[in-house]
C-alpha cells in the first residue's frame, strides 16, 4: 500500500525555502541596523556640535556682561553693537558657528547693566542646495 502525506522531498523544499527566507531577512536587518547606525551617529554629531556652540556663546556672553564698555570682538568671534535712539539701551548680536551652514544667533540688549536676551537660536548662514537631477533610463530610440 501506499501511504499519502508529504514525502521527504517535500520537507526539504520547505526547509531550503525557510533557511533562505531567514537568510535574506537577516541581511535586510543588518542593513537597516547599519544605516540606522550611521544617521544616529550624525544626528549625535549635530548635537555635540550644538551643545558646543552653545557653550561658545555663553563664555562671550559672560564676558560681555562682565564687561563695563562693550567689546569688539570676543574670542575672535564679532560683537555687533546697534545704539538705540534713545542712548541708553543698545542692542549686541554675534554669532557662535555649528557646522558649515549654521549658526547660533544671539541678540542681547542691554538698558544700563541689566541685560535681556532677545534671540538664541540657530540659524542657516548657507543655501541649501538640493540635487533635483533625475537620472532616468532614456529609452530605446530607433
Amino acid at each position: 500500500m501506499k501511504s499519502g502525506g508529504l514525502g521527504v522531498g517535500s520537507a526539504s523544499i520547505v526547509l531550503v525555502f525557510a533557511v533562505l527566507s531567514l537568510t535574506i531577512f537577516s541581511l535586510i536587518t543588518f542593513y537597516v541596523a547599519g544605516n540606522d547606525k550611521s544617521l544616529t551617529d550624525a544626528k549625535a554629531n549635530a548635537a555635540v556640535s550644538y551643545y558646543d556652540a552653545d557653550a561658545r556663546a555663553e563664555k562671550i556672553l559672560s564676558e560681555i556682561i562682565a564687561s563695563p564698555i562693550t567689546p569688539g570682538s570676543v574670542n575672535d568671534t564679532i560683537i555687533y553693537i546697534e545704539p538705540s535712539d534713545d542712548g541708553v539701551t543698545e542692542t549686541m548680536s554675534f554669532m557662535t558657528s555649528i557646522s558649515e551652514i549654521s549658526a547660533l544667533y544671539v541678540k542681547v540688549s542691554r538698558n544700563d547693566n541689566t541685560f535681556s536676551i532677545l534671540s538664541w537660536k540657530m540659524i542657516m548662514i548657507d543655501d541649501w542646495n538640493h540635487d533635483d537631477s533625475l537620472n532616468l533610463w532614456p529609452g530605446v530610440s530607433n
